[in-house]
């Protein structure tokens, strides 16, 4: 399951550069993922400084 971000995005664009694929960019609230593209890696999950990146592993 691809990762997702949260509404909690203060879109500082932090995650952008760490995705390896290239599936995150700007949108019209906040920064998304491309769910056809993420390889669900965790890279730009960890990246995130306020936590606004999910995944199935979290409880949220």
């Amino acid at each position: 399951m691809p990762r997702e971000i949260s509404d909690a995005c203060v879109s500082c664009g932090t995650c952008e550069p760490n995705c390896p694929v290239g599936a995150i960019s700007r949108g019209s609230e906040h920064f998304d993922i491309a769910a056809d593209e993420c390889i669900d890696c965790g890279a730009c999950q960890s990246a995130c400084p306020v936590g606004a990146i999910i995944g199935d592993d979290d409880d949220d």
